[in-house]
């Protein structure tokens, strides 16, 4: 009965308890989280729009690799189709090397490997969404896939095309000939916050708030043709 007339008191006379006053200060914190995470979205959005200015003397920087049509290919009736196709999934490669080649140590030596590379695939949920620049005909050509994803432990559907032979490498000299201008009052800026969100460890905090806990579903373990 005490209990009753306290907590109708305090009710009573706006009083906030101790459970009460941990919520506002949390749901507070998280504001302040949410106002940190889009002053910095913002940042990074100015500094994305800044303009490119071109160089006096253009340079090379390594090497570029990615997909053509095959000569053969290049020369059907289905030309300018495989063609239109290949500028949505087309990927492109940066090497150091024109071998793209990646040292790998194996038996305490150092073994030279060719880097892989493919042709775009498209999750699920790309597959199913309206933004996607891929007509009815163009989709056809492609079929469904599921890969283990070890680091998330389940089962992932791909959309992959079905005839990458299609298409070879054609590597090229990567040319740098334009850069990006630097604000150097929006760097200063954009250090100033990082600085003060990772010194104060709230970065897991923010995508947590901001963009919630990830939950991924897991599928049971089957045998699945390799592709």
């Amino acid at each position: 009965m005490e209990n009753y007339f306290l907590d109708d008191y305090i009710n009573g006379s706006r009083l906030k308890s101790k459970r009460k006053k941990k919520q506002l200060v949390k749901k507070d914190f998280e504001k302040q989280l949410i106002q940190l995470s889009k002053l910095e979205k913002e940042l990074w959005k100015k500094r994305n729009n800044l303009p490119l200015i071109p160089l006096e003397t253009p340079y090379q920087k390594g090497w570029q690799r990615y997909f053509i049509l095959r000569e053969d290919v290049a020369r059907s009736n289905d030309a300018l189709f495989y063609n239109n196709l290949l500028e949505k999934i087309n990927t492109v490669q940066y090497s150091s090397e024109k071998s793209f080649k990646k040292k790998k140590k194996k038996s305490r030596k150092y073994v030279c490997n060719d880097r892989s590379q493919f042709l775009k695939e498209f999750f699920e949920y790309e597959w199913a969404s309206p933004k996607l620049d891929l007509t009815e005909k163009e989709k056809a050509h492609f079929h469904k896939v599921q890969r283990w994803w070890p680091n998330w432990k389940c089962y992932r559907i791909h959309y992959v095309f079905d005839e990458p032979w299609r298409f070879v490498f054609r590597v090229r000299p990567n040319m740098i000939t334009h850069t990006k201008m630097v604000d150097a009052d929006l760097e200063s800026e954009i250090d100033q916050l990082d600085n003060y969100i990772t010194s104060n460890f709230l970065r897991n905090s923010m995508v947590r708030i901001v963009h919630g806990r990830v939950k991924h579903k897991r599928l049971k373990e089957k045998e699945i043709s390799k592709y």
